[in-house]
Order: structure tokens, then C-alpha cells, then sequence
């Protein structure tokens, strides 16, 4: 059964992705084209955000491949098209912008974000650790204060 499962959502995948161009979209020329598809598989869709434009059906994801299309056709190179895409929308556009230093909280931030909370965990786990031993070194009642707690019980 989950093969059959995989099978499917496997398939589906590689349909929707197929249907995301339209084959008005397609370039006569296979190389233009096969250019275009390796372009536009490494440029993120900036309203799907987690999907290149060759996947996404956004009517931005279509503008964006069409522009590629039209710069490749018009006889810029690869590093032209993703060059001129970039100055438009920024290294966001690309699904892997480069290192560089505007786009390091880009990068590390996820690193960031897991080191405070790892910290915080550990002072807190601390703490509470902490809490319970003194909470277990505090001393007995002495017959004194045993009586007198209990005579303000019987009051």
C-alpha cells in the first residue's frame, strides 16, 4: 500500500510540474529552450517562495519565465539573464542566492536562531535544576517551630 501511495503523489508531482509551462512558453529552438528550463529551475517564484518559476503556475512564476525566454532569444547569456533577473528582484529571486555580505543573515540565521534557543533551553533546564536542589537543602523544622506551627493550626 505505501508504495502504491508513492507511486502516486510521485506522479502527480512530475504532472503538475510538467503543466506549471505552458507550451506556448516552449521555444522552437531545443537549446534556447533547454537553456531557459536550467535558468528558470534555479530562480525562486516570489509569491510560491519554495518552488523555482519552472514549477510554479503563478502568473508571476509566467512572466518571469517568458522574460527568460525573451532575453535568451534575444541573445543574452545565461549569466546575463540572471543577471538582469537579480537586479530586478533582488538575490531572493534565486533559490540559491550567494554568500556574500547582504545576504548573510540570509544564511545564517537558522543557525542564529537554533544556538539562542539550544542557550536558552540549557539556562532554563539550569535553573530548574538548580531550583529543585535548593528547594531540597532547606532544613527541617526544629521541635520549636514544630510546636509553634502547630499551635497556630489548632487556632
Amino acid at each position: 500500500m505505501p508504495r502504491i501511495f508513492f507511486v502516486i503523489v510521485s506522479s502527480i508531482s512530475i504532472v503538475t510540474s510538467a503543466l506549471a509551462v505552458d507550451p506556448n512558453e516552449i521555444l522552437k529552438n531545443p537549446d534556447l529552450e533547454a537553456r531557459a528550463r536550467a535558468i528558470s529551475k534555479g530562480l525562486r517564484c516570489v509569491v510560491c517562495q519554495n518552488q523555482s518559476i519552472d514549477d510554479s503556475d503563478a502568473s508571476l512564476a509566467r512572466d518571469l519565465r517568458i522574460l527568460v525566454r525573451k532575453r535568451l532569444s534575444a541573445g543574452d547569456t545565461n549569466k546575463q539573464v540572471l543577471d538582469y533577473v537579480v537586479s530586478r528582484y533582488g538575490d531572493f529571486v534565486l533559490l540559491k542566492p550567494p554568500v556574500k555580505l547582504e545576504t548573510l543573515v540570509l544564511w545564517f540565521s537558522p543557525f542564529i536562531i537554533i544556538i539562542i534557543g539550544l542557550t536558552a533551553g540549557i539556562i532554563f533546564f539550569r535553573r530548574q535544576r538548580y531550583n529543585l536542589k535548593s528547594a531540597s537543602l532547606s532544613p527541617a523544622l526544629n521541635n520549636q517551630e514544630r510546636e509553634k506551627l502547630n499551635n497556630m493550626l489548632e487556632d
